[in-house]
């Protein structure tokens, strides 16, 4: 990794991984960006490389993200100096549906076609990107387990007897879980450990630490990081949106229940706050909740995504700001206030 961005350890036992990840969500321009062309992405990801933020969060359902990031690897030749992470499990039908898919085949088959989008031989960190109510977690993070270490049995001579076993690298380093609960991470983690565990994780998003779901609890008793996913309350927490109106028509937040309505202008109030804060150190409000987040342990790695070099530099910088417990706490009441109602994802 390099030594421009801070560090911290991917779970108790896992390499060390820039403080501040890039999610390349937006790269399938599920956020109605005007400019997600080809190479605006790779003039985002040459910037990521040369500024040290090393640590890309990919899927295989962001359509396009794994290709372009294998087009990066391929021009610029650089594949190892990035720990990558990407998932699968939710698969897409020609419809436009979509299903959830934890099978063992599926897992398999899954791993073969990232890689080969990707144009690496193997997957830093391989996540269940969701867990499906069919196949039960053993036998998914078994299989995972198998694409991690390769067995190669060698026949000796006939002038020798039995058998030669040698081991090679295999297709993925790490096991990761998404938004899952806490008793499937406990399941998980005693079939193979598991280095990350991915969710939701902001001011605005604060399930995971409550007593009803246990999970940061179990994470960190179990020593799994927490990798945030939109730390930036899915880009409302910057102050650039005034309205769901500002979003373009095709943006997929407009519908998220859990943002619109009554819940918008209470949204607005906490980014009023959260700007008081970053006014203080001279930062944004987007910077001051990422700072936020990562204030809440060593062992939480946020990882903002965006498609603007200017946002891509100051998110790599928020590490820098340092929060005072004070306002670490401050911003905590503020977020606790602003507890909303409604689901985080649109109901189709």
């Amino acid at each position: 990794m390099s030594a421009s961005v801070p560090t911290r350890q991917l779970g108790r036992n896992g390499p060390r991984v820039t403080g501040i990840g890039l999610g390349l969500m937006s790269f399938a321009g599920w956020y109605g960006q005007k400019d997600t062309s080809v190479e605006s992405s790779l003039a985002l990801l040459d910037r990521a490389h040369a500024i040290g933020e090393r640590f890309w969060d990919t899927a295989d359902i962001y359509t396009g993200s794994e290709q372009r990031v294998g087009e990066w690897f391929r021009r610029s030749g650089k594949r190892d100096d990035i720990f990558l992470a990407t998932k699968f499990a939710i698969r897409a039908g020609a419809d436009g549906s979509r299903t959830i898919d934890n099978d063992p085949a599926w897992v398999r088959e899954a791993c073969a076609a990232s890689l080969a989008r990707l144009g690496t031989g193997v997957i830093d960190l391989y996540y269940v990107h969701r867990v499906d109510d069919k196949t039960p977690i053993e036998r998914t993070i078994q299989a995972m387990a198998e694409l991690k270490r390769h067995v190669v049995s060698i026949t000796l001579s006939k002038n020798m007897k039995g058998m030669l076993t040698t081991t090679r690298e295999g297709k993925i380093r790490h096991l990761g879980l998404s938004e899952c609960s806490a008793a499937t991470i406990r399941r998980a983690h005693a079939v193979h450990p598991i280095a990350a565990y991915q969710v939701e994780y902001s001011p605005l998003f604060l399930d995971i630490e409550s007593d009803r779901t246990g999970i940061l609890q179990t994470c960190r008793e179990l020593g799994i990081a927490v990798v945030a996913y939109s730390p930036v309350g899915r880009g409302l927490l910057t102050g650039a949106v005034k309205s769901l109106d500002d979003l373009p028509p095709d943006d997929w937040r407009r519908g998220v229940p859990k943002l619109g309505g009554d819940n918008f202008p209470r949204i607005m109030a906490l980014v009023d706050r959260i700007r008081e804060v970053a006014r203080r150190h001279g930062a944004t409000p987007a910077q001051v909740c990422l700072a936020w987040v990562a204030a809440q342990g060593d062992d939480v790695i946020p990882i903002p995504g965006t498609t603007t070099l200017k946002y891509l530099e100051d998110n790599t910088g928020a590490l820098k700001i340092k929060l005072t417990a004070d306002e670490v706490a401050e911003l905590r009441r503020y977020a606790e206030e602003t507890e909303l109602p409604g689901d985080r994802y649109p109901s189709s």
